[in-house]
């Protein structure tokens, strides 16, 4: 993504957006809420059209995605094993791969509706992964899940990336342990405030300023200043850039 905008009502919802995923990379988005992270993340897929600035694909990308919200009719009697083919038509030893590989091989008869939170987005991962993707897209993948659930799962992802050599564009708010595990993090407020090794990032006053102090010191290493301020359209404008650590635009 290269400048990349979306625009609505008059404001801008992300602007000036620049980031890459190569194969085998974990970049994370994290920011406050309506930071635009999914914005940026629906743009990067192409579900989303972008405004302003330009996207490159590798040709025939093939992608998994695991959107934050799936909304399913939760009346509806669909087993885990329906659920790998609602948009596709994987085989039966296709799906029992996959479930294998997420470890809820167990549970392919089961009714979604009586899986454990942790169980459901195992299932929502076995299902991105299922066309062996080169790039994986996870908007808050361990979302109503307990810690020691987060881990795992955390853990699974990368694995998952590890067979599969895919890039991986994640989001999530579990920031120490997000931090621990990803190449490249992307903090975004509108625009990317900064972007950089996790340490880097950590360190760095922009991030304290989205995520407080108390988060950047059990991290910090590395500082920068946030050199800009937001109007109310959705523009950055710049103050001033004095060291070149933070990237803004106007």
């Amino acid at each position: 993504m290269d400048g990349v905008g979306i625009k609505r009502q008059g404001r801008w919802l992300i602007q000036n957006i620049s980031l890459s995923v190569k194969s085998g990379e974990i970049v994370t988005l994290i920011g406050p809420n309506g930071a635009g992270k999914s914005t940026t993340a629906k743009t990067a897929l192409g579900v989303l059209k972008a405004d302003a600035g330009s996207i490159k694909r590798k040709p025939n990308l093939k992608v998994g995605y695991v959107p934050q919200k799936l909304t399913i009719d939760w009346t509806m009697p669909l087993t885990v094993r329906r659920l790998m083919s609602l948009t596709a038509k994987p085989t039966q030893d296709e799906i029992a791969l996959v479930l294998e590989k997420t470890g809820i091989s167990g549970l392919a008869g089961s009714y979604v509706q009586q899986l454990s939170g942790g169980e459901y987005q195992r299932a929502l991962l076995a299902r991105a992964i299922l066309r062996k993707p080169d790039l994986l897209v996870l908007d808050e993948p361990v979302q109503g899940v307990d810690y020691a659930g987060e881990i795992a799962l955390y853990n699974l992802i990368l694995k998952i990336r590890d067979e599969l050599n895919c890039g991986i564009l994640l989001i999530s708010h579990d920031l120490h342990v997000v931090m621990t595990q990803t190449d490249t993090v992307v903090c975004l407020n509108g625009h990317v405030c900064c972007s950089g090794a996790p340490e880097h990032v950590a360190a760095s006053t922009a991030y304290k300023q989205l995520f407080g102090d108390t988060a950047a010191e059990s991290l910090a290493i590395y500082h920068h200043h946030h050199d800009h301020k937001h109007l109310a359209d959705g523009t950055v404008m710049h103050t001033h850039d004095d060291d070149g650590d933070c990237s803004t635009h106007g």
